[in-house]
């Protein structure tokens, strides 16, 4: 029973864990569990096992059997009549010739590396897409306090406008304007609250997490973009294809090494009669690749023009890679640029021109018309800050987890 609920013990802690709020870097770590990632490194397990096997000799094969046993004639159906008739065992032994042997090794040797550095990518991917639920989640929630609480703010204003009606300050249509404000400020909560969801959605997706929240500050992580031209060099996408190379190049040298001649080696006892005496035989056999251009050449031909492929995609995923870093690149730095501006000098400006009609209105030289505009324009600078920030947060994030090295 003890390892019963030492098991209980654990799900339960496990699952208090994944309860808990999540920090950026701790939903990166409750990434490693993902299965996508489980099934690449299983992947790459079977690979490694795969590998140990390939160039080894075929297996040695058991023969046996009955020669020349007579089925006419007065000895007809009389295993020991004869002096030809014995029965046989023997053992046979392949020996491909050493290059196809080592093309195989070769071969087997880069589908490892292959499947290491498709982990590497699958691991990468993963981390990023992780990364950007957790900002959209936080983002998402930020957003919806800050719209309650400018909501709640204008909550004294819209309450007072009935009475303006009342007393004739104001004119009668005025007195329906807070209804229609409330809605349309009801429906943006809901648009962000399904913003919400969708990345609370996508965050248990990749983390396993039933419920999760976030807490802790969103991360603003520095781009330096001479260092990222430098790594993206080692971008796992260009080993897969590097390694796709290695194995187009050992299944060329596989293809050659068909024009070489296999061998195969054969001993075998024959048991006859004691009154004429047992035999041993051995023989060689000798594959004869006598049609190479109709056979072996068309194939070389084939795997020669794949491992030119290979190279052509593995030039055409350096050039997309570094072309793809730089356009992201100038997307963050214009990012970066408009969320200064909009907290700087839009939300500033906002909330100046907000308390300016406030005053205006107290003093009766602005209508509720204009309050209600400096206040949804206020609205609007905060939300539009918040996305902006959302924005570069989620670049800073994917670029550095895209194409760092150090994958922080």
């Amino acid at each position: 029973m003890r390892p019963l609920w030492l098991m209980l013990g654990a799900a339960l802690l496990s699952s208090a864990a994944q309860a808990a709020p999540l920090t950026y870097s701790a939903a990166l770590e409750l990434a490693r569990t993902a299965p996508s990632l489980q099934a690449s490194a299983l992947q790459a397990d079977a690979a490694r096992a795969a590998e140990r096997a390939a160039g080894q000799l075929p297996d040695p094969k058991l023969t046996f059997g009955v020669d020349n046993f007579p089925i006419s004639g007065p000895n007809a159906g009389r295993l020991g009549s004869n002096e030809m008739t014995m029965a046989r065992i023997g053992i046979m032994q392949e020996f491909p010739n050493a290059g196809r042997r080592r093309a195989a090794t070769a071969t087997a040797r880069a589908e490892t590396q292959i499947a290491l550095a498709d982990t590497d990518l699958q691991r990468r991917k993963l981390r990023a897409a992780v990364a950007l639920a957790w900002i959209d989640l936080a983002y998402a929630e930020r957003r919806v306090a800050e719209l309650d609480q400018l909501v709640g703010g204008l909550r004294e204003l819209w309450e007072g406008q009935p009475a303006g009606v009342a007393s004739g300050a104001a004119r009668p249509a005025t007195g329906i304007e807070p209804i229609r404000l409330k809605a349309e400020f009801a429906n943006r909560r809901s648009e962000l609250v399904a913003e919400a969801a969708k990345a609370r959605a996508e965050l248990t997706r990749w983390t396993g997490d039933p419920n999760p929240t976030t807490v802790g500050a969103p991360p603003h992580l520095e781009i330096e973009p001479a260092v990222l031209r430098t790594e993206v060099t080692d971008h796992p996408a260009l080993a897969v294809l590097a390694a796709s190379t290695d194995r187009a190049d050992a299944e060329v040298a596989g293809a050659r090494a068909a024009k070489r001649p296999d061998w195969s080696f054969e001993v075998m006892y024959g048991r006859r009669d004691p009154m004429f005496g047992d035999m041993v035989s051995a023989g060689v056999t000798v594959s004869l690749p006598l049609f190479a251009s109709r056979r072996q050449d068309p194939l070389i031909a084939a795997r020669t023009a794949e491992a030119g492929r290979a190279r052509v995609l593995e030039e055409q995923m350096r050039r997309e890679l570094a072309a793809s870093l730089e356009a992201d690149l100038a997307a963050h730095a214009a990012h970066h640029e408009q969320w200064l501006r909009a907290k700087e000098i839009l939300v500033p400006t906002a909330e100046q021109k907000a308390h300016l009609e406030v005053a205006s209105y107290a003093a009766a030289r602005a209508d509720y018309a204009d309050l209600v505009e400096a206040f949804t324009g206020l609205a609007d600078a905060k939300l539009d800050a918040l996305a902006r920030e959302a924005m570069v947060a989620r670049d800073g994030a994917r670029i550095l987890l895209t194409y760092g090295s150090d994958n922080p």
